[in-house]
């Protein structure tokens, strides 16, 4: 089972997802930093990292909460982004270019205005200042305003964005019950990940997030995962988790018959 792993198209090729942990050779594996950091929850972020946040924009990648990006980064702006993130909060945001974003690629084309907050987990420094790179996503944000330049990379005011609440809070903890109940089924007629799937969905405490990791884990299409990531109301992200799990289980095991 993956998440997030999308691959950027044509000139936005500086961040991809990392398939190859060889790249660069054996001097360069020798040479490489490593570096990791613990796990941090949105609660705990300091609100002032919101103020200057930079962001990576891209045109197939969406990060939502609770999923993994790994990115190989070797754009020169966007190694100074990695090295800036490492060097303070370790916080980015991922945001997705609108379409016509080829002919002003090298400028600030227009992104989604709603974007994936992340956390650098781990990082490794390749000799030649490339950087292999996860980020895990921890909450969603909404640029408030672009900030005039500073560094070659962009940076945004953004806004944390609540995404815990649901108009349907009567009918929500049976939509997560329900939820849980068929991502097991899942899980059992998966052939290999099933047991760390069932681990993965029943350690979220709240229903909005374990609707988040298996999303994130499940839908691979950046558009209908950047929809996904601009779905503020909880219940409705349960809701679609549970119609994505029940086709999946259907085609799984089509004689258990169908979850409505």
């Amino acid at each position: 089972m993956s998440d997030d792993h999308q691959r950027d198209d044509g000139d936005a090729r500086d961040a991809r997802p990392r398939t190859d942990a060889g790249d660069g050779g054996d001097s360069a594996r020798a040479r490489r930093r490593p570096t990791t950091a613990p796990r941090v929850v949105v609660d705990e972020l300091d609100p002032s990292a919101l103020r200057r946040l930079a962001i990576f924009p891209l045109p197939n990648a969406v990060l939502l909460p609770g999923g993994l990006l790994p990115l190989h980064v070797f754009e020169p702006r966007y190694r100074e982004l990695t090295r800036d993130c490492l060097d303070g909060s370790r916080l980015m945001a991922i945001a997705m270019l609108q379409p016509g974003y080829e002919a002003d690629y090298h400028g600030r084309p227009a992104v989604r205005p709603v974007c994936g907050l992340g956390r650098i987990l781990c990082s490794e420094e390749l000799a030649d200042g490339r950087y292999h790179i996860l980020l895990r996503g921890i909450g969603r944000v909404r640029i408030d305003e672009e900030l005039d330049p500073t560094t070659s990379y962009r940076q945004v005011r953004a806004s944390l964005l609540d995404d815990r609440q649901s108009v349907q809070n009567g009918a929500l903890v049976a939509s997560h019950r329900q939820l849980l109940a068929i991502c097991d089924r899942l899980a059992m007629a998966l052939e290999h990940g099933g047991c760390e799937l069932s681990e993965l969905i029943h350690a979220q405490p709240t229903p909005g997030e374990c609707a988040d990791v298996i999303t994130a884990a499940l839908v691979t299409d950046p558009r209908k995962r950047q929809a996904l990531l601009e779905t503020l109301d909880a219940g409705d992200r349960v809701a679609a988790a549970i119609d994505l799990v029940g086709h999946m289980l259907c085609q799984l095991a089509p004689d258990t018959g169908c979850i409505n």
